[in-house]
């Protein structure tokens, strides 16, 4: 389209401006193919200085057409008439509709006066060819044969003869002739940034690195079109090169025709970014500006979270976030990591009890198994939070959840599991059938474990511990023994494993001295000491011996 004609050079200059808020963006990305961004754009836009009415209602009425609304698209060709008559392009518009009404004859007057209006104009042969093709393309093949000569006559280097072209081509799945013809367009006119975009999806999937290429090409010719920042921030993003991707948000955000919802994008890019003191001075500034943006403050409290000096300012924040979300969940909804943050701020609230903190937490993670039932971190730390209380057998069900809900749980998910099934028994003693209820649990567990990692003697410690809590000695230190013989016969530092060694050798050495078997105590008693030389304990016992 020949923007020369429309508008005069002081408007063309407005509209390239940084500061430009005029129809040019919603034509861009309507020539692009992103109709509800443009429609939002040329909405936004339609008033402001600098804005060519009659070119915003063409655009507004082919998205309107877009979307099978013949209606609204008339009405949008009929104002932008008013606005202008001398503009060609709202005749199109109207023709296209007679030619979908099945009015050929009409809508050629539509044309022919379009025509007489742009004579000089090789893009209103372009519109009115991509009339006839969004209608059928096969019925009208040679009007469209017809309107691309005669463009072609006006002017052999209007890009939008080549951009239509390459568009034909993509759609037939002819993707080398389509870059071939969007190229064209770009050799004609650097400025096509139509052809650029087009040009750069076509490489998205098979070489995406070639369409940043293109994108990067659009920003030297046209550094502050929006469509371009936004393009190509969302390519890095897509190719998770996300330093990259944020800094390109970083500029587009600034762009006064960038989308609202990207800003939450840009956000979401600072924090995972790891640029956390960014991250949340942008949130904040966000909340300047509207202090009820519950993404704002999603992403303001996320990055307060991750900076150690504001530990102080996180609980009112997690409990405005948790307020506002609770008041209008589906509006205001929260992703897994809002949960997990909240409910650890909840758990350490010193205005509460112990077990009232906790149970705040406890509540907050709860919703958030209603909101995503299969993350599994939740059920996990969940587990813990029981614990905290000394609910073991809360914790036990809690960690059954974080095991359902993990594809592949490993040896120390499944020993875990163990420990708190056993404490849950522990604590319901006075429940016997509860107790070994329990107690079936744990064994359970460690024979997963043990199967997992068969050289390893925790599995074999539990069961021993499971036996001496139901008084069945004698199997307890059996177990116990299987379990010193596996710890023995493994490699490396056995440091870690020093506080379960010294329960074990001692039950065992114990119970071969109340048999009076003073040679097998003292055999035990040194094989713990060969193993940790430095304990007191039992070298004094050994020396007893």
């Amino acid at each position: 389209m020949n923007k020369k004609f429309v508008l005069s050079l002081a408007l063309v200059a407005l509209a390239m401006t940084a500061k430009a808020q005029t129809h040019q963006e919603g034509m861009e990305y309507y020539e692009a193919g992103q109709y509800d961004n443009a429609k939002e754009l040329l909405e936004r836009n339609l008033n402001n200085s600098g804005t060519d009415k009659s070119i915003s209602y063409y655009y507004q009425g082919l998205i309107a057409l877009d979307e099978n609304k013949k209606t609204e698209a008339a009405k949008y060709f009929n104002l932008g008439a008013e606005a202008n008559p001398d503009y060609p392009y709202n005749y199109i518009g109207l023709g296209r509709i007679d030619l979908m009404g099945g009015t050929p004859k009409v809508a050629e007057a539509n044309f022919k006066k379009a025509e007489s209006l742009g004579k000089k104009d090789a893009g209103v042969q372009i519109a009115i060819a991509r009339a006839y093709d969004s209608v059928d393309p096969s019925l009208y093949e040679k009007e469209i044969t017809k309107r691309l000569e005669k463009a072609r006559k006006i002017n052999m280097k209007e890009p939008d003869i080549y951009i239509f072209e390459g568009d034909v081509k993509a759609r037939n799945k002819d993707y080398g002739g389509a870059g071939t013809s969007y190229e064209m367009a770009l050799n004609n006119d650097p400025n096509a940034t139509a052809a650029y975009f087009k040009y750069a999806n076509l490489f998205s999937q098979v070489n995406p690195q070639y369409g940043i290429a293109m994108l990067q090409r659009l920003l030297q010719h046209n550094p502050n079109s929006a469509l371009g920042q936004r393009s190509l921030a969302n390519a890095y993003y897509d190719q998770n090169q996300f330093k990259e991707a944020a800094a390109e948000y970083g500029k587009y955000v600034k762009n006064p025709n960038h989308f609202k919802q990207d800003e939450d994008r840009y956000a979401f890019l600072l924090f995972y970014g790891g640029e956390y003191q960014s991250g949340y001075d942008y949130a904040t500034a966000l909340l300047k500006q509207n202090p009820n943006n519950f993404t704002a403050q999603r992403y303001q409290f996320m990055n307060a979270a991750q900076i150690p000096s504001m530990a102080d300012k996180l609980l009112p924040m997690a409990q405005k976030l948790y307020a506002a979300h609770l008041q209008d969940p589906k509006a205001n909804a929260m992703a897994p990591i809002d949960y997990t943050l909240i409910a650890d701020e909840f758990s350490k609230n010193k205005d509460l009890s112990k077990d009232e903190a906790v149970d705040s937490a406890i509540s907050v993670l709860n919703n958030g198994i209603q909101a995503f039932p299969k993350n599994a971190s939740f059920y996990k730390q969940l587990s813990m939070l029981y614990v905290d209380k000394n609910d073991m057998a809360g914790a036990c069900k809690a960690y059954d959840g974080y095991l359902n809900n993990t594809k592949e749980p490993g040896y120390n998910d499944m020993i875990q599991a163990a420990v708190f099934a056993f404490y849950a028994g522990v604590q319901a003693k006075a429940d016997p059938a509860a107790a070994d209820k329990f107690y079936q649990q744990a064994s359970a567990y460690t024979d997963k474990a043990a199967q997992l990692y068969p050289g390893m003697y925790r599995p074999e410690k539990i069961k021993g511990d499971i036996a001496i809590n139901k008084g069945d000695k004698n199997a307890g230190v059996d177990y116990y023994i299987n379990a010193i013989k596996k710890l023995e016969s493994m490699d490396g530092d056995k440091s870690r494993y020093q506080s379960d060694a010294k329960a074990m050798y001692g039950t065992v050495t114990k119970a071969y001295l109340d048999k009076g078997d003073k040679a097998s105590a003292k055999q035990y008693a040194q094989g713990y000491l060969n193993i940790y030389p430095n304990d007191a304990d039992f070298t004094t016992i050994l020396k007893d011996l």
